[in-house]
């Protein structure tokens, strides 16, 4: 059988997320903001909320590390949002179309429970539209951890056979299809697109 809900990862996928877009304002030498990203903020480093660890936790500890950047660090959780700068390209009119075609939309995101409430409530015309999502921090699991496809199976009322897995990872992506999801390597909104179609999920 064909997928007939979808679900969908959250950064890169429907979304862009870059700390550069944030701090690039607030650093004046590109190379002390070039540093401050590779050595300070690392990916690694947030990947701990993404995980469900608390920024006043992962902040305190980072700050003491290098306290010459502790109000830089500080920054990081208030003012997440601003390092989403918006839709991927195509994706906000490929989810409207989904919607408008009336197919089911969830999503699992990585992503930290404390940064997602405001996020989600800027971004209300577009996870209005979805029935639920997975968010990994306040589960404290994340992709590609199968606990979490599991999880939301569970909770979306979904049978695997009747999920389409959209994520920008191919360790998601890999996770998702050992449960026998069916699933979507994304690299641009057009290639999703005619997936999608061929899927009987979307007119081409």
């Amino acid at each position: 059988m064909n997928p007939t809900s979808v679900i969908f990862d959250v950064g890169h996928v429907l979304y862009d997320w870059d700390p550069r877009i944030l701090y690039e304002r607030l650093f004046d030498d590109e190379r002390a903001l070039d540093a401050f990203l590779s050595t300070v903020v690392t990916r690694d480093w947030h990947f701990q909320h993404d995980a469900g660890r608390p920024f006043a936790e992962t902040s305190a500890e980072l700050s003491a590390l290098y306290p010459e950047h502790a109000a830089m660090i500080a920054l990081w959780g208030p003012r997440f949002s601003e390092q989403i700068p918006g839709p991927m390209p195509g994706m906000a009119a490929l989810v409207d179309d989904l919607h408008a075609a009336g197919v089911p939309l969830f999503a699992i995101t990585n992503f930290s429970g404390e940064f997602f409430a405001d996020f989600r409530a800027r971004e209300a015309w577009m996870f209005d539209r979805f029935r639920d999502i997975v968010v990994s921090g306040d589960e404290k699991m994340v992709k590609p951890d199968p606990a979490i496809f599991r999880l939301a199976l569970d909770r979306f009322g979904l049978a695997a056979a009747e999920a389409y897995f959209v994520d920008d990872n191919p360790a998601n992506v890999a996770a998702a299809q050992a449960l026998g999801i069916r699933s979507h390597l994304f690299r641009d909104a057009g290639t999703l697109r005619r997936a999608m179609a061929e899927l009987g999920l979307l007119r081409g």
